[in-house]
């Protein structure tokens, strides 16, 4: 018998089949447990939408999502790299590795720290603010059309409740026994 099919089981007459399922039963949640995994799924795949999104936008001023990202945080003022990981909640290291490509590329530039005398402070140069720029332009365009569309009430009460959500499940233990 081939070990892909079901095991079969027949009782004491043998006038019916029993089939098992084949792996293991998936545990019953209650609604409110299906209604937060709706919601993950729905959430993820947004997060997949905006990232396409993103990219498209960076690609307009010659850059990737997270080139973008850390031009975008140093727009106002200099950072250190720790300051912008934690700002924009990315890992420090990642921060850094695309902080040097940008320098390596001219966008950006290291300066003292008055403050600290290891944490440099990264700051975009004139042709880093010029394809920042370029992309804020196209992103606030963007933003507009979709706001609109939504309603900016809606989007309110949606950016609540993402709050709330956002609040709650980073204060349970994430399920393995990771902290979130």
């Amino acid at each position: 018998m081939s070990s892909t099919l079901p095991k079969r089981q027949h009782d004491v007459n043998r006038s019916t089949v029993l089939v098992r399922p084949a792996g293991p039963v998936r545990p019953a949640r209650t609604a409110a447990g299906d209604a937060f995994t709706d919601l993950v799924v729905e959430v993820a795949w947004l997060g997949g939408i905006f990232t396409s999104i993103g990219e498209a936008l960076g690609r307009l001023g010659g850059q990737t999502l997270a080139r973008w990202v850390i031009l975008d945080a140093i727009e106002d003022g200099p950072a250190t790299v720790a300051q912008i990981a934690r700002r924009r909640g990315i890992a420090r290291q990642a921060v850094q590795r695309v902080a040097d490509l940008l320098v390596e590329d001219g966008l950006a530039a290291y300066e003292p720290n008055p403050s600290h005398r290891r944490a440099k402070l990264l700051r975009p140069t004139p042709d880093g603010q010029t394809a920042l720029h370029t992309i804020s332009v196209a992103q606030k365009a963007w933003a507009d059309a979709v706001g609109a569309e939504i309603g900016p009430a809606k989007l309110a009460r949606a950016t609540q409740l993402v709050r709330e959500i956002r609040t709650a499940v980073a204060a349970l233990d994430t399920p393995g026994g990771e902290s979130g």
